[in-house]
């Protein structure tokens, strides 16, 4: 466990966290992705809980012992940043990335190109542009932005 500014990032325990994480995921996604239907934010939250957090290595940072966030890696790669709308802006998202790239060294990340506060974040913290597509995951006609953190 490593201690940030009085919040914990532990480890993902897939018994106790994986409904509180997508909560949390579709929480901020609601704040982050508000070009996409809440009947999409749905069934991207089912594929959340069911698929990518058991898939993916993830890291829960947590306030007061409750989970407000987490970091989900494949390899180097960030496959989701989420932290609850009430915790932002307490430095949570940054020290998640900051572990993941203790870890990882290189880093990765895929963002919406509208979600410009997420572009910003990520510029911030030293992330640059590498690729650009006009399509999301899902064939969307949503622009995608690949970052890349140098170790």
């Amino acid at each position: 466990m490593k201690h940030t500014h009085g919040a914990t990032i532990r480890a993902y325990s897939d018994a106790t966290d994986r409904d509180r994480l997508a909560d949390i995921w579709l929480a901020a996604s609601r704040v982050g992705h508000p070009f996409l239907s809440e009947a999409d934010l749905l069934d991207q939250q089912a594929k959340v809980r069911d698929i990518y957090l058991p898939q993916a290595e993830n890291w829960v940072v947590e306030l007061n012992g409750k989970p407000v966030g987490f970091i989900g890696l494949i390899d180097d790669f960030i496959g989701g940043l989420f932290v609850d709308p009430s915790a932002h802006g307490r430095g949570l998202g940054q020290a998640l990335v900051r572990h993941a790239a203790r870890l990882k060294g290189n880093l990765d990340v895929e963002v919406y190109a509208a979600n410009e506060p997420a572009v910003g974040f990520y510029r911030h913290l030293g992330f640059v542009e590498s690729l650009r597509r006009a399509e999301d995951d899902e064939g969307r006609p949503l622009a995608v932005i690949r970052m890349h953190l140098p170790a």
